[in-house]
């Protein structure tokens, strides 16, 4: 059913839109906001104290440390509210800096809490986010963030504890600590978990970490991890970072992982393999049980990236498929927030077999229901081969609520029915747009969580910069480029269960759009975007020469 068919809606004219200018550089709600360095002055502050005068311990303004505010440093020093515990209290307008005093400008730029604000307001409103439309980047699954996760985020006793209050004090959050981790063991089949790393990479090193330590633990120091061509590039970085050397395995022409390359590799210098599956072309690894056996049966342990974890959660459990360590991206499966909407979290589901050997702390459930935090000094026994820790504390409490929240909001059907729906999203986007673009493993039968597109096929002196750059234009954030990098000039799309057939319909036919007009020769796509607030830029030049500090126009120039 049509909304409002017959009704009258508002129309932007376009008529002179781009010739017309404005005295302030604005262009109605489209404001031009210059660098923060170019709105204040070095010479001011939000908060100004008069100067001490030296010799009197008085400010200019003739009251005792200036400001000449109701409250003096007088009344206060009177007070025993404000009395220090021990030493007297100090003197009136008495530089209490010592040799911490600043002697030299610092250069940074004063501003007025609504200056402040404003820029920083003006400047959000030029980003995008998920809030605003469909973010197709492949590998990230942006998906909505539900507003009842925050809800639950902000209840006092999630919201406003600290980690160094006593066990007892924090048993509701430590309570969703332990739940929580209950669920992503019964979810993915393993045997246990390691809450505390605090995004996806860090979750790597933890599972790598447990890897060492159990092949060191039984006398077998290994050197070499494989990791598959596709790989999300912080694979290999998290084995080299680990002391590992890193070997590539290659792909089949279906784009997976060539089974025989991998077995004929195997050896008695194999600690292991770090796997994606579904893997960074949008396919789920067939032999991935076959590849677990094989790697045990060498010795090895098996590593699986979950940050696709999204297309299968509530179908697949990868302890079923030999998994040994797996991180699991809370801010991808579980919908906590990503980026500058809140810190990410990676906790590690662990097998039997690396159970033993991962981080402190982690939470204890006890009969009484009681829960502690078993840490080193508590430890005894129970856990003496952990490798140590991976952060300071218990991990993200902000994103343990939220995904909690999440997974009992769904509940189990409710979670398959995610999976279900993200692989259902991906497939129309990859079926819809096959015929405009190269899709270079559509044949390999239905893709999982993301449709993978090359540039092959564009006439000549176009490719996915100018696909991607025209989609601003067009309104959305672009899609994952250039990865993965087995693909040339790879455009990666994922559109998750979040998004209606509406929405998708209106990418699809965007970026249809762009398509063909690449394939008509639209010239005008190789200088896109040109609605938003910046041109395209040299990103090969800002990459290798970045101007990452600001210097007065003058000085800048005589740098140069």
């Amino acid at each position: 059913m049509s909304i409002n068919r017959s009704g009258w809606k508002p129309e932007m004219s376009q008529v002179g839109a781009s010739d017309t200018a404005t005295f302030t550089g604005n262009r109605a709600l489209m404001l031009e906001e210059p660098l923060i360095f170019e709105i204040g002055s070095t010479e001011t502050t939000g908060v100004d104290f008069d100067p001490i005068l030296p010799g009197t311990g008085r400010g200019t303004a003739g009251e005792a440390g200036g400001g000449g505010g109701a409250t003096t440093s007088d009344s206060l020093a009177a007070s025993p509210l404000h009395r220090p515990s021990d030493g007297p209290p100090p003197r009136a307008g008495e530089d209490r800096l010592g040799d911490l005093s600043r002697t030299a400008p610092i250069g940074l730029p004063g501003l007025s809490e609504p200056e402040a604000v404003r820029h920083y307001t003006r400047l959000s409103r030029q980003n995008y986010a998920i809030d605003l439309g469909l973010f197709p980047l492949g590998s990230c699954t942006m998906k909505h963030n539900p507003r009842l996760n925050e809800r639950m985020a902000r209840l006092p006793g999630f919201a406003d504890i600290h980690p160094l209050q006593p066990v007892d004090t924090v048993q509701g959050a430590l309570g969703v600590i332990n739940e929580l981790a209950v669920w992503l063991i019964e979810l993915t089949g393993m045997y246990g978990v390691a809450m505390t790393p605090k995004a996806g990479a860090h979750g790597e090193l933890c599972g790598i970490l447990c890897i060492r330590a159990a092949l060191e633990a039984r006398g077998d120091p290994r050197s070499v991890i494989l990791v598959p061509e596709s790989a999300h590039g912080t694979n290999p970085a998290t084995a080299a970072f680990a002391g590992y050397k890193v070997e590539d395995i290659p792909a089949t022409p279906d784009g997976r992982v060539d089974l025989e390359a991998l077995k004929a590799r195997l050896g008695p210098d194999v600690a292991g393999v770090m796997i994606t599956n579904p893997n960074t072309c949008g396919l789920f690894e067939r032999d991935m049980k076959a590849i677990s056996d094989a790697v045990h049966a060498a010795g090895g342990y098996v590593y699986c990236d979950g940050a696709n974890f999204n297309a299968i959660v509530g179908r697949v459990r990868p302890g079923d498929l030999g998994i040994d360590a797996m991180h699991i991206n809370l801010h991808k499966t579980f919908s906590t927030p990503h980026g500058g909407g809140g810190p990410g979290s990676g906790p590690v589901v662990l097998s039997e077999a690396l159970a033993p050997y991962g981080p402190l702390p982690f939470t204890e459930r006890h009969a009484d229901r009681h829960i502690t935090l078993v840490e080193e000094e508590t430890v005894g026994d129970r856990h003496p081969h952990s490798f140590g820790r991976m952060s300071a504390f218990h991990g993200q409490m902000g994103m343990f609520t939220r995904a909690l929240a999440y997974i009992l909001s769904h509940g189990a059907d409710g979670l398959r029915q995610v999976a279900e729906d993200a692989v259902l999203n991906a497939n129309y986007v990859l079926r819809s747009l096959d015929k405009t673009l190269d899709a270079p493993f559509a044949h390999s039968g239905p893709c999982m969580h993301e449709a993978l597109f090359s540039d092959n096929g564009l006439p000549e002196g176009f490719s996915t910069i100018d696909i991607a750059k025209a989609l601003i234009d067009e309104g959305y954030h672009p899609m994952t480029m250039y990865f993965p990098l087995v693909v040339h000039g790879a455009m990666l799309v994922e559109p998750t269960e979040t998004e209606s057939k509406a929405a998708l319909d209106q990418f699809i036919g965007a970026l249809r759009s762009v398509a063909e007009r690449a394939k008509a020769g639209d010239s005008s796509l190789k200088s896109a975007p040109h609605f938003a607030p910046r041109r395209r830029l040299d990103e090969t030049l800002a990459a290798r020469k970045p101007v990452l500090v600001w210097k007065e126009p003058e000085a800048a120039k005589a740098a140069e």
